[in-house]
């Protein structure tokens, strides 16, 4: 059963499309304050996300403008839409899910994240993160981070910043989510660290339980 911690802020970057791990963070928590002064970190979920595929897991990325986006505050990288990568990763989503046993309740909203154009990754991040908010009917309260620090002053804020990255969802397993039926199992095993769509699309509304979240009545 889940603990939850009511006293403090959670302070956490803002994943793009987030994953299970993240979620499960999230869950004992009232209040989320997202960085957006820290610069984007190689390797991380700020950008992209992780589904299944029948050959294994699928690495979809949004594309930023900046050449040296690495010494950009979050909150100022744009997004590059001169390749059409919103086609592609929705084309990738409905040939890895169109079996999941969901996928049909959630296609047509979801589709609508991916025919609209956005300048900055964030908004594309909250955009998706508040769409997922509401199929999970979950919410915080929100609010952002108003300059960097390196160690965070505020004693109320549990400081959780790239605590959840792809090198340790994917290589420590067993200290991860709970395993639930995804679609390509029998042939490629439970794969963790994958986006949160992947469990909403194989367990629907399941997926809040399995997240640690206790229901009413």
């Amino acid at each position: 059963m889940t603990v939850f911690d009511n006293t403090k802020i959670l302070l956490v970057d803002l994943q793009c499309i987030p994953c299970i791990d993240y979620y499960k963070l999230l869950v004992p928590y009232q209040h989320l304050r997202f960085e957006q002064y820290e610069h984007l970190r190689k390797g991380s979920y700020s950008n992209r996300y992780y589904v299944a595929g029948a050959n294994g897991r699928i690495l979809l990325s949004v594309p930023l403008l900046h050449a040296r986006k690495e010494k950009m505050p979050l909150k100022d990288l744009k997004i590059c839409n001169r390749d059409r990568w919103q086609l592609l990763h929705w084309r990738t989503l409905t040939s890895a899910y169109r079996r999941s046993p969901w996928f049909e309740f959630y296609e047509e909203e979801l589709r609508s994240l991916y025919d609209k154009k956005f300048e900055y990754l964030k908004d594309w991040n909250l955009e998706a993160f508040t769409m997922i908010n509401k199929w999970l009917n979950l919410s915080w309260k929100i609010s952002w981070t108003e300059e960097y620090f390196r160690t965070y002053p505020d004693a109320e804020a549990k400081d959780f910043r790239n605590s959840i990255v792809p090198r340790l969802v994917i290589d420590n397993p067993s200290a991860g989510f709970q395993e639930y039926h995804q679609v390509f199992e029998y042939r490629t095993g439970f794969l963790p660290g994958l986006s949160i769509l992947d469990l909403i699309f194989c367990e629907g509304k399941r997926s809040v339980e399995l997240l640690g979240v206790k229901r009413n009545g």
